[in-house]
């Protein structure tokens, strides 16, 4: 089933989903369904899989010379969504990247999917790889997540990326996008972010969902500045409760976002991290009721594999 319709059916209650990374290459499934498992008592309708596209790494010959290899430390995307299917009978949404790969690849994994019965994408541009100081498209593949969404609604469409398939059987899926209550870092302004944000929508995005955030006045800012710019989609609020000391460095500086004074104030305080936890969850309840009041779609979860603090939230707002 598409997001869109989980939502509509819903009739204006929140609904609760949360996001996975593959397995690291060599390491087996079953830590997945032990991050699943203890957050299926909330019933989320789909449960999205982020894809990461390849880094370098070095190896060193006996003769002193460095050879530079590409490696894809989480493959695995599209298999892991049909496991969760088969396994939950819930929705899984893969997330598809720009970075790693070239318009064919994009194509047969659509192709795979839509076999699959997955219903549903997120589409974005992906991060530059840990080595590269900017964001460095592949050869051959798309250079913008626009261009990667056209790709998907081409094939809604019919439309195959070769003459020899001038009009094939046309795909079905929901396609997400991403949006930034404080800002895009490569936008001058939110203005132009929202300018791109419509196009997408124009262009066949049904839903967006944002990146995590702290204040929720900044949330409803920017559903209320996309209604005015006629972006009448669904817009999922993404969420992720601080739980070190460290992530008041990290997340600012690879996010780009705002931790409030207050909870900067209340995480500097802390002893040790086990506090900080308590704090950061503290914090995202109240944030998650806020949600809740103002009509939130979705609360959606970044647990980066750790299922407890989702669950300790999702026990105190659901």
């Amino acid at each position: 089933m598409k997001i869109t319709e989980h939502i509509t059916n819903a009739k204006g209650k929140t609904l609760f989903s949360f996001e996975l990374l593959p397995p690291i290459k060599g390491t087996g499934i079953q830590g997945i369904y032990n991050a699943i498992d203890p957050l299926m008592e909330f019933n989320p309708p789909f449960i999205d899989v982020t894809s990461l596209r390849e880094d370098y790494v070095y190896k060193q010959h006996p003769n002193g010379l460095l050879e530079k290899l590409a490696l894809r430390k989480r493959p695995g995307t599209v298999a892991l969504c049909a496991a969760i299917m088969n396994k939950y009978k819930v929705d899984a949404v893969p997330h598809l990247i720009c970075g790693g790969f070239t318009k064919e690849e994009t194509e047969y994994a659509l192709i795979d999917l839509q076999f699959l019965g997955i219903d549903n994408v997120l589409v974005l541009r992906g991060d530059a790889r840990k080595s590269d100081s900017a964001f460095i498209p592949t050869a051959g593949g798309h250079c913008y997540a626009s261009e990667l969404l056209q790709q998907v609604t081409n094939l809604n469409n019919g439309i195959y990326l070769h003459e020899d398939t001038v009009l094939g059987d046309k795909t079905d899926f929901c396609v997400g996008v991403a949006g930034y209550p404080e800002k895009h870092f490569e936008s001058p302004n939110l203005d132009t972010d929202f300018k791109y944000l419509k196009m997408k929508v124009d262009m066949g995005a049904d839903f967006i969902v944002t990146q995590m955030f702290f204040d929720v006045s900044k949330y409803k800012a920017f559903v209320d500045k996309c209604r005015e710019h006629g972006i009448h989609v669904p817009i999922i609020p993404g969420l992720k409760p601080l739980t070190t000391k460290k992530q008041l460095i990290n997340l600012p500086k690879i996010f780009h976002l705002d931790i409030p004074l207050e909870l900067s104030e209340a995480v500097e305080a802390c002893a040790d991290d086990k506090q900080v936890k308590e704090v950061g969850i503290e914090w995202m309840i109240n944030q998650c009721k806020e949600l809740i009041k103002i009509g939130a779609p979705v609360l959606h979860f970044y647990t980066m594999g750790n299922p407890e603090p989702t669950k300790r939230i999702a026990e105190a707002v659901l």
